[in-house]
């Protein structure tokens, strides 16, 4: 069976998607392209031979569309997201699964409704072959159980527009499903701390943050988000255990050798470093459409992740106090 699959947003992020569905993946075809910019949508679409529609609302209804890629902005992600539930579809949805945890609630109700979990959220950190490892590593119980989570989110640069808020909804938020993916339990608190901020930000920008994170279990996790660093997109990692660590490689292909030291090149972007994360991601979500199947992460994980998320600001706008996160009891639709 071959997925017919429509994305709405033909931003950058929505157009590497089209990239990997049709050079790098098998059992889907492109049939349809949506973005409010109608010329970008028919740019995006065209090399594929697919339809364009200036809203996403033809691409949903569609009948030539089995499943649904979102890669818009975050605070727009929830209407359409119910929208596809409502038709029945299954959807890949970029992260944020919504920016607020009220939006988050919603989507679950409509899709409990449905009788049916028809949404992944794009958290392709969970297809990561380093991090897979880790969570098999502790598992396996052979270290004991889990104390610390250190992690790193290095970027060389932002733009302009990036604010000190998307640092933790933009950024963090991928630690925070990682560490719960990770751990296999809720995150519980969560604080901010400011550090001495760079000279290399933008004015507007605090940076460095470092998000501080309890679990449900007791694990401190501290997340270093650090987004003017210049020399690399580096992800960083190390889980420790009772009697043992475990942490992330450097994700090096070659090391060169000479009168510099012995180095190795580094990652300048997230599609660089996780380019093999997100096609395992989206195959794995293909093959189980086929199947009609729900795989990857869920709306819970999305709402989870939203809560954390909000508790951080709260903590960023507040001194950095420690927060509470607030979660409903999880429904058993998601156990």
């Amino acid at each position: 069976m071959t997925i017919r699959i429509g994305l709405i947003g033909a931003g950058g992020m929505g157009r590497a998607h089209l990239t990997r569905i049709h050079d790098d993946l098998s059992g889907a075809v492109i049939t349809a392209v949506a973005d409010i910019n109608l010329e970008a949508a028919k740019s995006a679409a065209e090399p594929y031979g697919a339809k364009a529609y200036g809203t996403s609302d033809e691409l949903i209804n569609d009948p030539e569309v089995d499943a649904v890629v979102i890669a818009t902005f975050g605070k727009v992600h929830a209407p359409d997201v119910i929208k596809v539930i409502e038709a029945g579809k299954y959807v890949l949805c970029e992260k944020p699964l919504a920016t607020t945890v009220e939006d988050c609630l919603r989507i679950m109700e409509a899709e409990q409704e449905a009788g049916k979990k028809l949404v992944t959220v794009g958290f392709m950190r969970r297809f990561d072959t380093g991090y897979n490892e880790m969570k098999q590593i502790l598992d396996a119980g052979e270290h004991g159980y889990a104390t610390l989570v250190h992690c790193r989110h290095r970027n060389p640069s932002v733009s302009e527009n990036y604010t000190t808020r998307n640092m933790i909804d933009d950024t963090a938020i991928h630690e925070i499903d990682i560490c719960r993916y990770l751990l296999g339990e809720e995150i519980v608190s969560v604080r901010v701390d400011t550090p001495r901020a760079t000279s290399h930000r933008f004015a507007h920008l605090q940076d460095p943050l470092v998000l501080v994170a309890k679990t449900e279990s007791g694990v401190l996790i501290d997340d270093e988000v650090n987004v003017n660093l210049h020399f690399a997109y580096s992800i960083e990692c190390e889980l420790v255990m009772e009697t043992g660590t475990v942490r992330l490689g450097d994700q090096e292909t070659v090391h060169i050798r000479d009168g510099f030291g012995n180095r190795n090149a580094m990652c300048q972007s997230h599609i660089d470093r996780f380019q093999a994360a997100f096609n395992r991601e989206f195959q794995s979500w293909i093959n189980a459409v086929a199947r009609d199947e729900h795989t990857g992460s869920s709306s819970w994980d999305g709402y989870a992740a939203t809560a954390v998320v909000d508790a951080g600001l709260d903590s960023l706008d507040n001194g950095g106090r420690e927060v509470a996160v607030s979660l409903i009891d999880k429904p058993a639709f998601y156990a």
